[in-house]
């Protein structure tokens, strides 16, 4: 990967760091919060039995399993989403799934249990200390717990250490079918187009573009017959003679006879209805598509729900820099609503006048015929057909 993709494996040692930059504040918080909770317990006797107050370890608890619930599912939303924590920042790295995108929120969590499940067994025997109360029992049960599930997670996270595949990936990783790649030494897949990356990235043997004719521009013209009408033809004005005489005494400039195939005469009385505005999209390998009122552009578009009418136009994109629906088109006839559907790379439009305004994930805007529609490393221009 570290030749023509530009990418680079996360070291071991960088992965370790982000996840204790990551996980060292809420875990400190939990543990303080358990150990004063486990501190307050108090102990009566009454008719023969010990009987336990718990009460402050229950809200302590309550209160640090909520916290670290709260964070744990903050990280992974961000994680799945950009493939970012605090500790993946601050140590170079970023978290992406098979294809070099944001891993998800789904690959994350899965990450999160394997790499956690020495931890998550130690919190259920915390749970089980306190429903049966043995509490005398406590130290001897979550002490050694804790120490195997910390060292668990450190083992896991380190484990790519041992991938004969280039140190690519670790258990969690395996089971996740995610990676980790080195952002200061390399290439970040996720803002670059994933693992094939942008067409500067993109093998050399990929096959051309094949350019198709426009249907608009290929569409045969009609040519009208005569048409019957019981309504007398007008003779023509004075100013229309006189053109007939110019045209005879210089033949010279007389028009070619196939010319009269295109010149539609008014006839009086005859209601011309405006014709009905249509816009079309010319895309950067010189393809046009007339738009219908709903579009929806990218690698491979679906619709949402409510959306089965959408004019589906899959663009090809070797290096896999537009998201499968990219953006959403909406028109009028008049103009056009452009709305980045939350995509990888994000879109931008440049007006007529060469401004260039990045488009807000799921913002509608509005642009007109002239400007320029940027999605990954793709653009269209917007046009009447």
């Amino acid at each position: 990967m570290s030749g023509t993709l530009a990418l680079v494996p996360a070291a071991p040692g960088k992965r370790l760091g982000a996840a204790v930059l990551d996980w060292l504040a809420p875990v400190a918080i939990l543990t303080v919060l358990l150990s004063f909770g486990f501190a307050g317990i108090t102990s009566t006797r009454s008719a023969g039995l010990i009987i336990y107050d718990t009460s402050l370890l229950a809200l302590l608890g309550s209160i640090g399993a909520g916290l670290a619930l709260v964070y744990a599912f903050a990280v992974a939303t961000v994680e799945g989403r950009s493939g970012n924590t605090i500790g993946n920042r601050l140590m170079g790295i970023r978290s992406a799934d098979k294809d070099g995108y944001a891993p998800g929120l789904g690959a994350v969590f899965l990450r999160g249990i394997v790499t956690g499940a020495g931890i998550l067994l130690a919190v259920l025997a915390s749970v089980l200390v306190a429903v049966f109360k043995w509490f005398d029992a406590a130290p001897l049960i979550l002490g050694p717990l804790l120490l195997l599930g910390t060292a668990w997670a450190a083992v896991v996270v380190v484990s790519s250490a041992w991938d004969r595949n280039g140190k690519l990936r670790g258990w969690h990783d395996r089971a996740a079918k995610t990676l980790v790649f080195d952002v200061v030494n390399g290439r970040n897949p996720v803002a670059t187009g994933g693992i094939e990356g942008p067409y500067s990235f993109a093998p050399l043997d990929l096959p051309p573009v094949q350019h198709v004719a426009s249907p608009v521009a290929s569409r045969t013209p009609v040519v009208p017959g005569p048409v019957a009408s019981e309504t007398p033809v007008e003779p023509l004005p004075p100013a229309a003679h006189a053109v007939h005489l110019d045209t005879a005494a210089h033949p010279e400039t007389a028009a070619h006879p196939d010319d009269a195939m295109d010149r539609t005469q008014v006839r009086a009385g005859v209601r011309q209805d405006a014709p009905e505005a249509v816009l079309r999209i010319t895309l950067d390998d010189g393809r046009d598509f007339r738009l219908e009122r709903t579009v929806l552009i990218g690698r491979n578009p679906a619709p949402a729900a409510g959306e089965s009418q959408a004019q589906l136009l899959p663009v090809p994109d070797p290096g896999r820099t537009i998201s499968k629906t990219h953006l959403h088109l909406l028109t009028d006839g008049t103009g056009l609503w452009v709305t980045d559907r939350h995509s990888t790379n994000g879109s931008a439009v440049t007006t007529p006048d060469g401004m260039r305004t990045a488009l807000q994930p799921g913002v509608p805007a509005y642009v007109s015929p002239g400007t320029t529609v940027h999605f990954g490393d793709r653009t269209f221009n917007v046009g009447h057909a």
